[in-house]
């Protein structure tokens, strides 16, 4: 029999709860390797809910690789999903205080562009005014580095909710959009030889952030579930590892748990931070958004998120989760960039976080998202047959599209761009040259349907040729 609490006043699904609760059991080492758990349905009478909220949390606990199921023999605990708990670990109880410019009649397959045209004007426009109007005369003034207590708490709330993540207000750094983010770690954790672990490939713009300083790139190959840990060396001695666990940027993979263990018990043993973008995991198509990487070490790991894909670039709002040794310095080195994020602005995500707008709106979007992917994926299919594969279509707002005997080349993206289609081939974003040179970024946010099957048209006139 396998007992868990359920408790229906808490403001956490109830698969959620079914979830974490056999997470941490997994986690700690309750539950054990090849252990079997009790059917769904067995379960679900034993707890009193529904059978479906059953499901849910191990279809859940599946696709994050904490349990495996067996054909005609049931369900069990995966191997390399304990992980050993730190002696001194210490669990914190403070609670204080792109623009984007679209060509004309070119049709732009950029990754990371939400749907602009959705954006929720109306409440957004309406909270505005209430919040320029109430607001108090001193937040017209100057604010805080790390952000407003207000949007803090609210955020801290939400993360633990959707995320996993583990953290308390005091922990947040409110910031002007990830890049920034991304620039305070490397001034808060890097200098002149330093080295870093990173994901081959990985967004060009991070890389040319992170060697800003002078600091040195080792890459670590990415397969079909993320960052190749077993490849990392202890000779290396990294200042932090940088991932993207829960959809790798470009290739959309995820880290299942075996690796995110293996990261951070290397982490542990060689005294760095891990850096976790969670850039557009909230947007999954199949199930519940991945639990954060920070949830399982919140000492070890950054946590970095953005608002610019679930709501919009324009807004140039992020925040970092920090481990409480780095919280200090890093609010001085906001305060030398730039005093602190608009007062107003925050004030007005909290509220529209508060009224649960942006949850709303992230449930709408990921139906018109799931609606333009298979779009995508039913023109690529039409017009390449099985000359094309796709593959980290998951999660987010872009897949990748793979071309067999192409090599998309400079020479033939200007072709394309030429015929009024523009797309970004991965190999700009490796390190490692020569790995992926037939694939290519298809992003799918900012465009409407017709736009996705013309310009899927546009590229086959070209690479048919």
């Amino acid at each position: 029999m396998l007992w868990i609490p359920i408790d229906r006043t808490l403001d956490i699904p109830l698969k959620r709860q079914v979830y974490e609760y056999i997470r941490k059991l997994i986690l700690d080492g309750e539950l054990k390797a090849g252990e079997k758990l009790p059917a769904t349905r067995e379960c679900a009478s034993q707890l009193g809910i529904s059978r479906n909220v059953v499901i849910e949390a191990f279809e859940q606990l599946l696709a994050e690789g904490y349990i495996v199921g067996q054909q005609g023999s049931g369900t069990f605990v995966a191997e390399g999903a304990f992980l050993e708990q730190m002696q001194d670990e210490r669990t914190t109880t403070l609670e204080i205080s792109e623009e984007c410019i679209q060509e004309k009649g070119v049709i732009d397959f950029r990754s990371g562009i939400p749907a602009l045209d959705i954006f929720p004007r109306k409440d957004w426009g309406r909270l505005a005014k209430d919040v320029c109007l109430e607001a108090p005369d001193y937040a017209f003034g100057y604010d805080h580095p790390e952000g407003r207590l207000e949007l803090r708490k609210i955020l801290s709330q939400y993360l633990r909710r959707t995320r996993g993540v583990n953290c308390h207000a005091d922990q947040i750094v409110i910031t002007s959009g990830a890049t920034q983010a991304f620039s305070l770690i490397t001034k808060l954790l890097l200098s002149q030889g330093d080295k870093v672990i990173i994901e081959d490939p990985i967004t060009n713009e991070i890389q040319t952030i992170f060697t800003s300083t002078g600091a040195t790139l080792i890459p670590i190959p990415v397969d079909e579930q993320g960052m190749r840990t077993a490849l990392l060396s202890d000779g290396e001695k990294p200042k932090f590892i940088f991932v993207t666990p829960s959809h790798q940027f470009p290739l959309g993979s995820i880290l299942p748990i075996q690796r995110r263990i293996q990261l951070i018990q290397y982490a542990r043993v060689n005294e760095c931070y891990i850096i976790e973008d969670d850039y557009d995991s909230e947007f999954r198509y199949d199930g519940e958004p991945i639990s954060s990487l920070q949830g399982l070490d919140s000492e070890r790991v950054i946590y970095v998120g953005t608002f610019s894909k679930n709501l919009s670039p324009a807004l140039r709002m992020g925040y970092l989760v920090l481990p409480q040794a780095l919280i200090e310095r890093c609010r001085s080195l906001k305060w030398f960039h730039d005093l602190h994020t608009p007062s107003l602005n925050q004030m007005l995500l909290a509220r529209f976080i508060e009224e649960g707008l942006l949850e709303r709106h992230i449930r709408k979007m990921r139906k018109v998202y799931m609606k333009r992917r298979e779009v995508l994926r039913e023109a690529l299919i039409r017009e390449f047959g099985h000359s094309g594969e796709i593959s980290g279509d998951s999660t987010g707002l872009h897949l990748i599209a793979e071309f067999k005997g192409i090599e998309f080349t400079e020479d033939l993206i200007e072709r394309l761009y030429q015929n009024h289609v523009k797309v970004y081939p991965v190999e700009h974003h490796t390190i490692h040259k020569g790995r992926h040179v037939n694939k290519v970024i298809l992003g799918y946010g900012n465009l409407r349907e017709q736009e996705i099957e013309e310009g899927v048209r546009n590229l086959r006139k070209v690479l048919g040729n």
